[in-house]
C-alpha cells in the first residue's frame, strides 16, 4: 500500500438517504460517520444543511472524528444574487462543517433548460460560490453536475466550467456522471481530456450505477488521472445506486497498487462496516456482494473445494481475511467429502476421512436436501446436524406439543383485527411447562410462547432477535398442500448472525423446526462452544 494516494469521499449520509426504503435518523448518521472515520475515509459528506430536519439535527451536533473531515453539501448561488447574499450558501457556511461541496451545472443543455441563464452567468455563479466557500471554510469542492453528458455535447463549455472552479480556488473538482449512463471507456477517454486543463490531483469522480458500471467507471477515471473517488457504502443511492466504495477500496489498494486513508487494519474492517450499515438500516446484507458478501468466498462444488484446500488462489482472487471476510465451504447435495471435511473443520470438528460417520453424515445431508432442506444457506442447522450425528449437542428443551389459533374479526370500530395465540407444552430441565402467548402472527406467537418457557432457565435468549424470515414453496404443483421451506436468520448483535432451516407441508411446523434450531444453536454456542 505504498502507491500513489487516492482520496476517498463518502456520500452515504446524503446520496444514501435518497435510496428508496432508506430513512436515516440523526443518530444513524452519527453512528455511520464514526464507522467511516474508523475505516479511514478522508471525507464524510454529512448532508445538505437546511434541506431537512434530519440534516439540520446532524449539523447542529456534529460528531468528533479523528481522521475524516465532514463536508456540507450545497449548490452554487442563484442567478441574480451575490454569493454573500445567497441563503443556500449561507446555510453551508453556517453548518459547522470543515469544508463545503457545491454542485453546479456543467452542461450547456442544463444551464439553458434548468437554470435559464447564459453560459457566462453560469461560469460566474460557479466562480463566485467556490471562491466564497474556499475563503470562509478553507476548502471548497465543486461537483460538476452532468459533466460527461455536457462534454459530449459541448466539450469547450464543460471544460470552461471546471476551469472556472479551479481558478476560483476549488481544492477538488469532481466530474459527475449524474444519470449513470456513461460507459467505462468513455469515462476514461473524457477524463484524459479533462486532466489537460485541470491537474489530475485536483480532480475527482462521482458515478451512478444505472448501467451497472459505476465501480468500473470510477476505476477507469482513476486510471485516467483523477485522485479523488466519491461513492457510498454498499452502493446506496437513488435509482440504481452510486458507486460502491466497498468494492472500490480493495480494488484500488489490492489490485491497482494505490494507497488510501484505509490502512491494512482498516481494510480488515471493510466487511464489518458493510454489514454494520445493513444492520443499522435493518436490511439483509447482499450475500453476493464483491469482497464482503457471505458468498464472496463460498465454495460449493467438491472439485472446487479440493483445489481451494490445496491452493486458495485456485478459486479466490484475494485472501478473504484481507477485507475482514472468511472462506466458506458450502455443504449441499453437490458436496463431496472434501466439502464436508473442510466445513466440519471450520466448525471445529476434526474427523477421520475414512470414518463411517462421515459417510453417513454426507448421505444424511443429501437425503434431507432431496426432501427440501438447503444447508448452503443455513449453516447453523448444518452444524447442529453434524454435531447431533456425532452425539455432541445436548437437548436443552423437548417439545411435547404446540397449538396455534388465528382469529380474524371486526372490532367495535368496524376495523379488521387479526390475532394469533400459541399454546406450547415443553420440557425444560426435567420440568414440564405450559405457556400461552399472543403475537401479530402465528410464528411470532409461537416464538413468544416458547421463549416465555425458556427464558427463566436460559436468560441469554433475551438478547437474540429474528432479522429475516423467508418461505419458499417447493412443490407448487400441490397448491395449498405444497411442501414449504422456511429460512430464519437470527442475530445476537451486529457481530454475529446465523441461519437455520425447517421443512414441512405445514408452514407453522416448518417455522418451528427452523426456530428450534435457531434457539438451540444460540444455547450451544453460548454454553458449550465458548
Amino acid at each position: 500500500m505504498t502507491g500513489e494516494r487516492i482520496y476517498l469521499y463518502d456520500t452515504t449520509l446524503r446520496d444514501g438517504a435518497q435510496t428508496q426504503g432508506v430513512d436515516f435518523g440523526a443518530a444513524d448518521k452519527v453512528a455511520i460517520a464514526r464507522e467511516l472515520d474508523a475505516l479511514g475515509i478522508d471525507y464524510v459528506e454529512g448532508g445538505w444543511p437546511g434541506a431537512n430536519p434530519t440534516d439540520d439535527a446532524f449539523f447542529a451536533a456534529l460528531p468528533k472524528l479523528s481522521r475524516a473531515r465532514i463536508s456540507a453539501f450545497g449548490m452554487t448561488r442563484r442567478s441574480g444574487r451575490s454569493a454573500g447574499n445567497d441563503p443556500g450558501l449561507a446555510a453551508t457556511l453556517a453548518s459547522g462543517a470543515q469544508l463545503g461541496c457545491l454542485v453546479g451545472k456543467s452542461s450547456e443543455f442544463h444551464v439553458k433548460m434548468a437554470l435559464g441563464v447564459s453560459r457566462e452567468e453560469n461560469l460566474s455563479m460557479i466562480a463566485d460560490s467556490v471562491a466564497l466557500i474556499a475563503e470562509r471554510m478553507g476548502e471548497a469542492i465543486f461537483d460538476a453536475e452532468h459533466f460527461f453528458d455536457g462534454y459530449k455535447a459541448n466539450p469547450s463549455f464543460t471544460l470552461d466550467c471546471i476551469t472556472a472552479a479551479e481558478k476560483a480556488g476549488a481544492r477538488w473538482i469532481v466530474l459527475c456522471d449524474t444519470n449513470g449512463g456513461t460507459l467505462p471507456d468513455e469515462i476514461e477517454r473524457i477524463v484524459r481530456e479533462a486532466v489537460k486543463v485541470v491537474p489530475g490531483e485536483k480532480l475527482g469522480i462521482h458515478c451512478h450505477n444505472d448501467t451497472g458500471n459505476a465501480v468500473a467507471c470510477s476505476l477507469a477515471a482513476v486510471r485516467a488521472g483523477v485522485r479523488q473517488v466519491q461513492g457510498t457504502i454498499n452502493g446506496l443511492g437513488e435509482r440504481c445506486g452510486n458507486a460502491d466504495l466497498v468494492a472500490i477500496i480493495p480494488s484500488l489498494i489490492l489490485k491497482m497498487g494505490f494507497s488510501t486513508g484505509v490502512d491494512e487494519a482498516g481494510l480488515k474492517r471493510l466487511t464489518h462496516v458493510s454489514r454494520f450499515l445493513d444492520e443499522r438500516l435493518n436490511r439483509p446484507p447482499d450475500r453476493h456482494a464483491p469482497y464482503v458478501g457471505e458468498s464472496a468466498f463460498a465454495h460449493k462444488g467438491g472439485l472446487h473445494v479440493s483445489a481451494v484446500t490445496k491452493d486458495p488462489r485456485s478459486y479466490e482472487h484475494i485472501e478473504p481475511e484481507l477485507v475482514g471476510n472468511r472462506r466458506h465451504v458450502v455443504v449441499s447435495d453437490q458436496a463431496g467429502k472434501s466439502n464436508l471435511i473442510t466445513r466440519l473443520r471450520e466448525c471445529g470438528i476434526e474427523i477421520d476421512p475414512s470414518s463411517d460417520k462421515l459417510t453417513r453424515l454426507l448421505e444424511a445431508v443429501k437425503e434431507r436436501e432431496f426432501v427440501g432442506y438447503a444447508y448452503d444457506g443455513a449453516e447453523a442447522s448444518f452444524e447442529l446436524l453434524a454435531r447431533r450425528a456425532l452425539g455432541t449437542v445436548p437437548e436443552y428443551f423437548k417439545l411435547q406439543s404446540f397449538r396455534v389459533i388465528d382469529e380474524r374479526r371486526w372490532n367495535a370500530r368496524n376495523e379488521v383485527v387479526t390475532l394469533s395465540e400459541a399454546t406450547i407444552k415443553v420440557e425444560v430441565g426435567g420440568e414440564r411447562l405450559m405457556t400461552v402467548a399472543e403475537g401479530n402472527g402465528p410464528v411470532n406467537a409461537l416464538d413468544t410462547a416458547l421463549r416465555k418457557a425458556l427464558l427463566p432457565v436460559f436468560p441469554e435468549l433475551e438478547e437474540i432477535r429474528l432479522t429475516d424470515y423467508k418461505v419458499r414453496i417447493l412443490t407448487p404443483q400441490d397448491a395449498t398442500k405444497a411442501v414449504t421451506r422456511v429460512m430464519i436468520e437470527t442475530t445476537d448483535g451486529p457481530s454475529y448472525t446465523w441461519s437455520t432451516v425447517g421443512v414441512s407441508t405445514n408452514v407453522i411446523d416448518a417455522s418451528y423446526n427452523a426456530l428450534h434450531d435457531s434457539l438451540t444453536y444460540k444455547l450451544w454456542r453460548s454454553r458449550e462452544r465458548s
